[in-house]
């Protein structure tokens, strides 16, 4: 039987077939956040692939942003997303992408989700999870400083300091893939960066890569440094590499699949999982600041 990458999910497909009672197949399985972006379309069926994932791993899943192609419609919602990651609508907390703005500023997409996206017009937000705090960030408006949306994300940070925290939105600060790394989150990032959040998850380039500690200006802090990851794998066909980025630890845009992230009281561990047929392998353990 093919081995998949990590410990936490080594029996992911296994089970029975392996002779495996129910209790250890339930403990291969358990993870705290399942994520990725860049999803669905009745057009392509890597989210089909991906979606059998979510069936078979534990937590919430975060959507990492545009999530119904091509212009988030009520019907791609409702057809294309529908029946694969939509099948877990009631666990899914999303971050909304910009391909999921085009209709209405994301009307369909706060309707879908409701209350699991934030306030309609807002889609930030926060909530706890294993003893970490989670905030999810709408990257695709405001989000210079000064804007209602920093101004609420250093409060919450401020009303709520776990020693771990991890954030998630559409665009990252940093990619080697072909829409690159903006300095829009910029301003996002140093908020997150002076309160010591641990973890950013974004999407936007569709591939995975993973990053080196490093401050919102791209300098290596080993210390108190954000590790970010690049996770556009959940279904839309794979990027080619635009620049490479300094300090980028691993990436790969040949393989779709999701991030599993289990939380501990002073750290986390991490594994991609791919799709069934791919055999690309990054895990590990951090601790938090």
């Amino acid at each position: 039987m093919r081995r998949w990458a990590g410990a936490l999910f080594l029996t992911l497909l296994a089970g029975a077939a392996c002779g495996r009672s129910g209790e250890e197949r339930s403990a291969s399985r358990r993870a705290s956040l399942v994520a990725a972006g860049d999803i669905a379309s009745c057009w392509w069926r890597g989210d089909g692939a991906t979606g059998l994932l979510l069936d078979r791993l534990d937590g919430v899943v975060a959507p990492l942003g545009d999530l119904a192609y091509q212009r988030g419609t009520e019907a791609q919602f409702a057809k294309c997303y529908g029946p694969t990651w939509g099948r877990h609508r009631r666990r899914t907390r999303p971050a909304i992408g910009n391909h999921d703005r085009r209709t209405e500023k994301g009307g369909p997409y706060f309707r879908y989700f409701g209350d699991r996206a934030g306030k309609p017009g807002e889609g930030w937000y926060a909530y706890e999870l294993d003893g970490w705090h989670v905030v999810v960030l709408n990257s695709e408006g405001d989000i210079k400083a000064g804007s209602p949306q920093l101004r609420w994300l250093a409060a919450e940070l401020r009303a709520n300091p776990r020693r771990c925290t991890l954030a998630y939105m559409h665009r990252p600060r940093f990619s080697s893939g072909d829409h690159g790394g903006t300095r829009r989150v910029l301003d996002a990032w140093r908020v997150l960066y002076a309160a010591g959040v641990d973890v950013v998850l974004a999407g936007h380039d569709h591939l995975y890569e993973r990053f080196a500690p490093l401050t919102p200006d791209g300098e290596p802090d080993p210390e108190r440094g954000i590790v970010s990851f690049v996770v556009g794998t959940g279904g839309a066909p794979l990027y080619s590499y635009g620049d490479l980025e300094p300090h980028s630890a691993i990436r790969q845009n040949t393989a779709h699949g999701v991030l599993a992230l289990r939380f501990e009281p002073d750290g986390y561990e991490w594994e991609f999982v791919p799709v069934p047929g791919e055999d690309f392998k990054d895990r590990g353990r951090g601790r938090c600041h």
